[in-house]
Parts: C-alpha cells; sequence; structure tokens
C-alpha cells in the first residue's frame, strides 16, 4: 500500500515506541503520534491483561478521533516471579516511576535466585474502520545481575535475550528491533497492511 492510504495513529505518548514503530514500519503508511493529534493525556489502561489494556487504549483514540489507530501493550514476564511484573511492567516501581526504578526493583525481587528465565510479549490492537484486529510478539531470553548498555530503555539493560551475549541496551537498535517482542509485533502489523486489498 502507497503512503497515501491513509493516516494511523500510534496510541501512545512514549517517544521512544514512535521511533521504533517508524523504524520498523517505514514509509508505508502515514504514521502519526499522539502529539501529531494534539492529544496529550494520559490514556486509561486498567485492565488485568495486556490484549484488554492494549484494545482500551486502541479504543480510547478511535471513539475520541474517529481515526484509525493502534496501541501496544508489553509485559515483561519473569519465571521466578510467576509472570510479574506482567502487566504491571511500565509501574512495576509505582506511579510516576522511572525506567531504573523499575529495573532497580527487579533485580532486587530477583536477587539469590538461580533461575532468571524471562519473556517480553507485546500485544498490538489495531481498530481500522471499527474493526478490532491483535498481533503479538514474543521474546524469550534471561535477566541478567546488573544493567549493561546505554541503547534502549525501560528493561533493555537487564534483558539478554536467548543465544546472545549482549542486552537488548547494548544491541545496534536495527539487531534489537530485529529480534523484539515488539518489531515482531509490528512486522506482523506490516505484513497485514500489505494484505491489504
Amino acid at each position: 500500500m502507497g503512503n497515501d492510504y491513509h493516516k494511523i495513529v500510534f496510541a501512545t505518548n512514549n517517544l521512544h515506541k514512535i521511533s521504533e514503530a517508524r523504524k520498523i514500519l517505514g514509509d508505508r503508511f502515514n504514521l502519526l503520534s499522539l502529539s501529531d493529534i494534539d492529544y496529550s493525556v494520559e490514556i486509561p489502561e486498567d485492565y488485568d491483561t495486556i490484549e484488554e489494556n492494549a484494545l482500551q487504549k486502541a479504543g480510547f483514540i478511535y471513539k475520541k478521533f474517529s481515526l484509525d489507530c493502534f496501541a501496544d501493550d508489553t509485559g515483561l514476564e519473569v519465571d521466578a516471579l510467576n509472570g510479574a511484573p506482567g502487566v504491571f511492567s511500565a509501574r512495576y516501581a509505582g506511579h510516576r516511576c522511572t525506567y531504573a526504578d523499575n529495573v532497580n526493583k527487579l533485580l532486587a525481587n530477583l536477587e539469590g535466585k538461580t533461575l532468571r528465565t524471562a519473556q517480553f510479549r507485546t500485544v498490538i490492537a489495531l481498530i481500522l474502520k471499527g474493526k478490532e484486529y491483535l498481533f503479538d510478539g514474543v521474546v524469550k531470553g534471561e535477566i541478567i545481575t546488573k544493567p549493561r548498555g546505554g541503547q534502549g530503555f525501560g528493561y533493555d539493560p537487564i534483558f539478554q535475550p536467548l543465544g546472545y551475549s549482549q542486552t537488548f541496551a547494548e544491541m545496534p537498535i536495527e539487531l534489537k528491533n530485529s529480534l523484539s517482542h515488539r518489531g515482531i509485533a509490528l512486522r506482523k502489523l506490516a505484513d497485514f497492511f500489505l494484505s491489504l486489498p
């Protein structure tokens, strides 16, 4: 599809996510951020699952602006913590916490544990002409004991994907995008757009 097909909003205020999405999706369509549509208020996400939160965010923007849009929700699921922080990954250390606060809380909760396997899971909810679609992406790995690397964001400095010796925060962005949970889900989204008549 050409980039004049239509505009689509990525329902997030997170500039890291917007940048990542633009790199992966390229110029396949006109991707707008929430600031591009003059919306800066936090979107509600108060459900107990990643899927429900993604649909809630996309639905909120679709109803308010009548624009095709998609939203994502991501959770880091740590086996030794019974899947926590999961749906609460972004606010694991409390509301208004920083990425570093979340990382420090997770490392503290894993102290002394030998089982450090984990997975990142992203669900993208797309609302296109009123219809809902879901796309997911999963990457498995482990939580290292100390942060490494200055790239990426969130838990990237302590997540080392399976089969690699670098954390997401140590990898060039192109390599991370080719492996990451959000990258997988975004490529499924892009493939879906390419399949449209």
